[in-house]
């Protein structure tokens, strides 16, 4: 009995494992599909659920042959990296980009054109002050700006673009460092923390405290609180 159990877990031991599926994440394949000479952008944008601040977008245009492999395996949609790693990333992106652009919409404009309006108006400023004319923009989503160049909407692009997800990273890290300045101005809304997204300590704060004027007032809770302090 103790012979027969050796030897089955000797076998077990022995076989050889599964190869492992090779690690997916964002590449240039879309870039390419443009052709021999094409320049091409990723766009990507951020902040268009908070309550406060603005709407920030970014457009990076990256070499044809790419990053470098060892930077290239770091890039992920932003979401999926911590605040750190998404830090050490910019200035990499940035050194080796080819041209790249971060721009927003405030928070006056997000409540005079809506923030969809906004979203696209951050883009197009994003895309516009890269001081080269692409080929081809492709925007994550699956709305996009009117552009000067012709124009591909991406579902999930930050996940398959390798351009559209250095975009995510630069917007992303833009946009905290823009709310981490006014959480100095208004420290009591934990906008270091949450980046003016409505979590519980944010709207407990707006509660107690009122709008500031880097509040979106077209925004429910936001409108919600002005009428009742009127």
């Amino acid at each position: 009995m103790v012979a027969a159990m050796t030897t089955e877990t000797a076998t077990k031991t022995l076989r050889p494992r599964a190869p492992r599926a090779p690690r997916s994440g964002p590449d240039l394949s879309l870039e390419l599909e443009a052709g021999p000479g094409a320049v091409v952008c990723g766009v990507d944008e951020v902040g268009r659920g908070p309550l406060a601040g603005p709407v920030m977008a970014a457009a990076v245009v990256l070499p044809p042959a790419g990053l470098p492999p060892e930077i290239a395996a770091r890039i992920h949609d932003s979401k999926a990296l911590t605040a750190g790693a998404r830090e050490a990333l910019v200035p990499l992106i940035e050194a080796h980009a080819l041209a790249y652009c971060v721009a927003e919409a405030s928070v006056q404009e997000i409540d005079d054109i809506n923030i969809l309006k906004a979203t696209m108006l951050a883009m197009r400023r994003a895309v516009d002050g890269l001081g080269v004319t692409p080929t081809l923009a492709l925007v994550d989503g699956n709305r996009a700006p009117d552009l000067a160049c012709a124009v591909r909407t991406v579902v999930k692009g930050d996940g398959r673009s390798l351009s559209i997800a250095a975009a995510s990273i630069i917007a992303k890290v833009a946009r905290d460092r823009v709310m981490a300045e006014l959480h100095a101005l208004h420290p009591d809304f934990g906008w270091d923390r949450n980046a003016g997204y409505p979590t519980a300590e944010h709207r407990a704060a707006l509660k107690h405290l009122g709008p500031t004027p880097h509040h979106r007032t077209s925004f429910g809770p936001v409108r919600e609180e002005l009428r009742l302090r009127r």
